[in-house]
Parts: C-alpha cells; sequence; structure tokens
C-alpha cells in the first residue's frame, strides 16, 4: 500500500510540475503576444514615417523642378517674343505669336505661385497624417520629350494647355459682347 501511495504522491508532484511549466508557458505566451503586438506597431508606425518621408521627398523635387523650369522659361519666353517683333517687320503675323506667347507667359506666371502654395498645403497635410501617401513616383522621371516632328510638336502644345481653352471662350465671349473686336 506503501507504493501505492508513491505512485500517488509522484504523479500528483508531476501534475503540479506540469500545470506550473503550463501556467508559466501561457504567461510567457501572454507576455511574448503583447511584445509581438508592441513591435508590430512600432513597425507600422515607422514604416508609415518613412512613406511620409518619401511623399515629402517627392513633392520637394516635384517643386524644385517647377520652380527651376519656371524661372528658365521666362526668359526663353523673353528671347522669343523679342524675336518674333522683329519677325513682325517682315511678317505681320509673327504678333500673333508674339501676343500668344505673352498670354502664355502671363498664365504661367499666374498659375506657378498657387500651385506651389497648394504643393505645401499637400505636404503640410502629409507631415501630419492627413494625407494619403499614394503619390506616383514622379520626380525621378526623366522630362518627356516633345516629338521631332514640328506638326507633331504643334499639335501636343495645343493639345497640352488646358488654360487655352478656356482663353479661347473668354476671347469668343468678349468678340461676342462688342461686335466690333477684332480679337477673333
Amino acid at each position: 500500500m506503501f507504493g501505492e501511495n508513491d505512485l500517488v504522491d509522484n504523479l500528483s508532484r508531476d501534475l503540479d510540475r506540469a500545470r506550473g511549466k503550463r501556467d508559466a508557458l501561457a504567461s510567457d505566451v501572454t507576455a511574448l503576444t503583447a511584445q509581438i503586438a508592441e513591435i508590430e506597431a512600432r513597425l507600422s508606425e515607422e514604416k508609415k514615417r518613412r512613406e511620409r518621408n518619401h511623399v515629402l521627398g517627392e513633392i520637394e523635387a516635384i517643386k524644385k523642378r517647377i520652380i527651376q523650369t519656371a524661372s528658365a522659361f521666362a526668359p526663353v519666353v523673353s528671347e522669343l517674343c523679342e524675336a518674333t517683333e522683329m519677325a513682325a517687320a517682315v511678317v505681320p503675323e509673327a504678333r500673333e505669336l508674339n501676343n500668344f506667347l505673352s498670354s502664355v507667359a502671363a498664365e504661367v506666371e499666374t498659375v506657378v505661385d498657387p500651385l506651389l502654395r497648394e504643393l505645401d498645403r499637400r505636404a503640410d497635410a502629409v507631415r501630419v497624417g492627413h494625407a494619403a501617401l499614394d503619390l506616383p513616383c514622379l520626380a525621378n522621371e526623366a522630362p518627356t520629350e516633345l516629338p521631332k516632328d514640328n506638326n507633331d510638336r504643334l499639335l501636343r502644345l495645343i493639345r497640352l494647355p488646358i488654360w487655352l481653352s478656356r482663353s479661347k471662350e473668354v476671347e469668343k465671349r468678349e468678340t461676342a459682347e462688342n461686335p466690333h473686336s477684332t480679337a477673333a
């Protein structure tokens, strides 16, 4: 009988040890689960921070490109206007090109500052986390080349500026309001 009690005692001790190990493991699992959740949250936040920084870098690159291009655009248009003025002495229709170039330069000048302010506003929204971070990678792409054929280039220039159609609509309204105008 004494041997049977030893067996019960041994089994009871084994059971207590097994339960102790189980409880320790359960505690470790709970602690590890909490640690994993914390690490996942930190990882997610770091990914968002890096993505925000990437988007901010893209926006800054776009702004820089706009500023550089706009500052290079004005002198070229100015020189082209001077050249068309001289050409107008020989070909009077050159004045139309000169007027067109002047309106293009004025329109570019009018829209660049608001565009830069809007880019700044969007960058601020990204910084505070209120903007989507799905900006396409545009800043690192090479500028689109214009076609070599002059006809294609002219067609492309006509299609690109949306504001130009707006200017023509205004011109048509002015012509309709003042039938003696030669603006058409």
